[in-house]
Parts: C-alpha cells; structure tokens; sequence
C-alpha cells in the first residue's frame, strides 16, 4: 500500500472537547447531542462520520458511473450514522447510505450504489465491524 496523504486531527476532551486538525482547517467545539445527554448546535462525532464518509461515499460512486457509463454528477447520499447501546455498557455504531441518482431506474441505482459500496475506503473500513445498510432512493 502507497501512503498518498495523511490527515492529523488532535481531539481533547472526548464528546465534550475539541478538534483542531494540524493545518487549521477544522477547529471546534465538540458536544454530545441532546439525545445523549448533551447540547444540540454542536458537531459530535456521529456528524463528522457522516459528513466524511459521504463525501468519499460519492467520490466511489463517480468511479463507477465512470466505469458503467452512467452520469451520476447529480447523485446525493444521506448518511445516518446511529450510536446504539448493546446490552449494559457496551455501544455499537450503525449507518444506513440512502442514495440519490437523479434519472436513474431504480434497479440501475440500487447495482451502482452497491458498487461504490464496496470500493469506498470508508465501507472497506466499516465492512464487517458494524452493521450497513445501502438504499437507493
């Protein structure tokens, strides 16, 4: 494997920190949600998650409308990343990827999508650690 890039994000102070990456790029305030006890208005890590693995999400997916032939420049994904408890004290991330293909049947999507999926660096990194669901809309 042939490192191409590095990101280096500090985070102090777990859910109710900070991140600050070594370019100065990201600097904020992290907060749990409400739902978790915390303050809504805030980033957590949930949200990060999902922002970035949507992004790398429709990067894969423009390889392989590239690939198929198929304009997916329109496409869009919402990521739900969900923080579950697992029985006393143990949690457990999971996500569902509902994308968008604007003019693209159904069944075309749904093959397009599941490819993207197991080519995205971010689904290789969940692939078998937590529980995924890919749904074209």
């Amino acid at each position: 494997m042939e490192k191409l890039y590095t990101a280096v994000v500090t985070a102090k102070g777990g859910r109710d920190g900070h991140i600050r990456s070594e370019d100065g790029v990201i600097d904020m305030e992290l907060k749990a949600p409400k739902a978790l006890g915390g303050e809504d208005g805030y980033a957590n890590p949930e949200l990060l998650f999902a922002g970035a693995w949507g992004a790398c999400y429709l990067g894969a997916l423009g390889s392989v409308g590239v690939r198929d032939g198929v304009n997916v420049t329109q496409a869009t994904v919402d990521v739900h990343i969900s923080f579950n408890k697992e029985g006393e004290s143990s949690y457990a991330l999971s996500a569902e990827l509902h994308v968008h293909i604007p003019g693209v049947d159904w069944d075309v999507a749904q093959k397009l999508a599941d490819a993207a999926h197991k080519g995205c660096p971010y689904s290789k990194a969940t692939r078998g650690n937590i529980e995924v669901k890919v749904i074209a809309d």
